[in-house]
């Protein structure tokens, strides 16, 4: 390789790291960073530790990536159909199925110790990093500095810096190790920082808890994570179920829940239309992310404890899926045929018309959250549709086409009048 060529690719390499020159910083900018710091002092770091973070560096970018990325919204909310197919595919099943016997061997200490198994972490690795290939290519101090700034979550993210910072002063690590997502998640099992403070462990007793390069150390970090969160190892994630053509959609949500015994008169059975064959005692609720005409789902204690890492219903069946694919030889299954795309636009339409009709007082952000499911089922028990809580074409097409005189009925047409 010629010495320009290197030059070139060295320059690339740092370019997260430093200023140009020739761009002029305004000076808002720079009252915010002299501002910034001198929160950071107050708190508690010192300033050896903010002039290895920042030295010279303003870190500003007139057009910063990661506030594009957080800013940026996917045109069409996922099902969990589509999510699952693009999340849990052959080969990352193959990999966690390799992974996860190897795990099992290897850190059966930090399983027992934990009581958190192997095949849920082996799939949550896979998920986050894809067993480490992926961990992130931003430099940590520059990107949560940027999302410091002016932005719809800057107390967030100030608070994450200052435990970055923190970390450096701490385990003294230096700023060409603090590289990660665009949203500040770090090492293998992308924890934020705060989380880093909280719960990552030492494993191997070296001084430091690296879940960067270190295996052992982030294996088990992510183990103690679950473990102080109340994840229960002899407890299943959830299962898929089918429901019998007459039930009560009213049931459905993770905030209610009841015993196996009653799920059982409520004529569930399990995917293959069998009995279910679980403890009579255990507690559990029913889901349905794609609304009724998707796949069902009892879930239990765990994939709520899975719902605190990732508040997202289909991450949390994704690792659930993948943790159960670990355990198993069955054959892969794709997700079959999806269902038609709901926009966020869509859900915001949805949000705009229940604050209307509804008085409710939703946030209008396009997101599926459970408040805007239960303003979507109070629409449809009004439009007479099945109570799911998921705002398909059909509840669309009524709203679009909603009468203030008439509500959702279908106005009868003018009798004609033969002449």
């Amino acid at each position: 390789m010629n010495f320009c060529k290197k030059i070139f690719i060295l320059t690339l390499f740092l370019l997260p790291f430093q200023v140009y020159a020739k761009e002029k910083v305004p000076s808002e900018w720079i009252a915010f960073l002299n501002d910034l710091k001198a929160q950071m002092l107050e708190r508690g770091i010192d300033q050896k530790t903010l002039d290895q973070a920042y030295g010279k560096n303003l870190y500003y970018h007139p057009k910063p990536e990661v506030v594009a990325h957080d800013q940026k919204q996917a045109e069409f909310i996922l099902t969990s159909e589509a999510y699952l197919k693009r999340i849990v595919t052959e080969k990352r099943v193959q990999n966690v199925r390799k992974h996860y016997a190897e795990m099992k061997k290897k850190y059966a200490d930090i399983e027992e110790k934990y009581d958190v198994p192997m095949n849920y972490l082996s799939a949550f690795w896979a998920v986050e990093t894809n067993f480490g290939q992926n961990k992130g290519r931003f430099h940590l101090i520059d990107t949560l500095t940027n999302l410091s700034y002016k932005n719809r979550r800057s107390a967030f993210f100030k608070n994450e810096l200052y435990y970055v910072l923190k970390i450096m002063q701490d385990e003294g690590l230096k700023n060409d190790k603090l590289l990660g997502s665009w949203a500040g998640a770090m090492g293998h099992f992308q924890f934020m920082p705060s989380t880093y403070a909280a719960y990552a462990v030492d494993w191997d007793g070296d001084g430091v808890a690296d879940i960067w390069d270190n295996i052992p150390d982030a294996v088990a970090s992510a183990a103690h994570y679950l473990h102080k969160i109340g994840f229960k190892g002899n407890e299943p994630w959830g299962m898929e179920v089918l429901l019998p053509w007459n039930f009560d959609y009213n049931l459905v949500g993770r905030d209610k829940t009841f015993p196996i015994r009653k799920w059982k008169k409520y004529g569930l059975l399990d995917a293959e239309g069998k009995p279910l064959s679980l403890d009579n005692d255990l507690k559990a609720s029913l889901i349905l992310p794609d609304g009724h005409r998707g796949k069902s789902y009892l879930v239990f204690h765990n994939f709520k404890r899975i719902m605190i890492w990732n508040r997202s219903e289909n991450y949390a069946l994704a690792i659930g899926v993948l943790s159960d694919y670990a355990l198993s030889d069955k054959p892969f299954q794709s997700q079959k045929s999806l269902k038609q795309p709901i926009t966020d636009d869509d859900v915001r339409d949805v949000q705009r018309f229940a604050n209307k009709i509804l008085k409710t007082k939703l946030k209008v952000d396009g997101r599926l959250g459970s408040q805007t499911k239960k303003a979507v089922k109070q629409l449809q028990k009004k439009a007479g549709l099945v109570m799911d809580g998921y705002p398909d074409e059909r509840l669309l097409k009524k709203i679009r086409n909603y009468n203030p005189k008439i509500g959702f009925h279908v106005p009868v047409p003018p009798r004609k009048v033969r002449k």
